[in-house]
């Protein structure tokens, strides 16, 4: 047989071989089924648009705000938005009791809610799945000793052992944000561990194991990627929680501190005007609840796309 006949009996043997697609492909089709299922809940995607606004807000809030957050116009006390009577487009959504802008302090107020979010939803989830992965693998003692831990944590109210935490680190924003990340962690730990507790002795992990997988490798590149679809949902409806309890500190005062432009700081300055200047109190609060709404039905929508049980129904 000539060198040609050769490959061409290989090139032929070749094709009879299923060929893989490529990973690539295999990507694309995963997103096109996951935008499929995801934006076949309407409200999800109403939640993600709401949720993009108020990120783009956060980016460029230095760009949009017409006044310095923290800027004072003792000129301007109390004034009323400009489509009431008595207020100014010089600020369109009026101004608080020392004369600030009260849209340019949204807009900045944004960004902290949202590095907020992501400040704890990082440090809750990344404890948490270590935490749980351990606890799920190993069981025995040490799950034991964890799990009465985190049951400890979560027989206290959340915004209750928050204030706790809060009170022993001393005010402030960053220890509100460990306070809440500690208060949300528990969630993760026991979703953590009931998904490795179901995948551990299912065939893959056992193939793993036999062909010398070690506990490591096994519970970070073989197990935990199995497991994420919940714990995507568990931190985004997280990051929601985290902005209201964030809000809640510093309403009481033991959150960020003024004049920072946090929305629940700005409550709390806002209380004792609640009768005489509505809008102090009233766009803030809109901008929690519109913003932790946003989030959840986004939530809402990874849970139905990520979900096989909800797929099929």
């Amino acid at each position: 047989m000539s060198h040609i006949q050769a490959q061409e009996a290989a090139d032929g043997v070749g094709s009879l071989i299923p060929q893989r697609p490529p990973e690539r492909g295999i990507r694309r089709q995963m997103l096109r089924e996951f935008w499929f299922y995801f934006s076949a809940n309407k409200g999800a995607v109403a939640g993600l648009v709401v949720f993009a606004l108020v990120v783009l807000t956060a980016i460029f809030a230095s760009v949009i705000a017409p006044h310095d957050p923290v800027a004072q116009n003792r000129t301007a006390l109390l004034l009323p938005p400009a489509f009431q009577t008595g207020g100014s487009w010089s600020y369109p959504l009026g101004t608080d009791a020392v004369g600030r802008d009260i849209l340019s302090r949204l807009l900045f107020g944004a960004q902290y809610s949202l590095f907020i979010g992501t400040f704890v939803v990082i440090l809750a989830v990344s404890t948490g799945i270590v935490i749980g992965l351990v606890a799920g693998y190993f069981r025995g003692w040490v799950d034991t000793v964890i799990m009465r831990v985190m049951d400890v944590i979560l027989a206290f109210p959340s915004l209750l052992l928050a204030l706790v935490l809060v009170a022993i680190l001393g005010p402030g924003l960053v220890n509100a944000m460990i306070a809440i990340a500690l208060v949300l962690q528990p969630h993760f730990v026991r979703l953590t561990r009931a998904s490795v507790m179901a995948e551990k002795e299912r065939e893959y992990v056992t193939a793993a194991r036999v062909v010398g997988a070690g506990p490591i490798r096994l519970m970070f590149k073989t197990i935990l990627p199995n497991c994420l679809g919940p714990l995507i949902v568990q931190a985004t409806l997280s990051f929601s929680n985290a902005i209201l309890d964030a809000a809640a500190l510093g309403f009481l005062g033991l959150g960020a501190q003024p004049p920072t432009p946090e929305w629940g700081t700005m409550l709390a300055e806002a209380r004792e005007f609640v009768l005489r200047a509505w809008w102090v109190v009233t766009f803030p609060g809109l901008a929690i609840l519109v913003t932790v709404l946003a989030i959840n039905l986004v939530g809402d929508g990874l849970r139905d796309a990520l979900d096989p049980k909800l797929r099929r129904s």
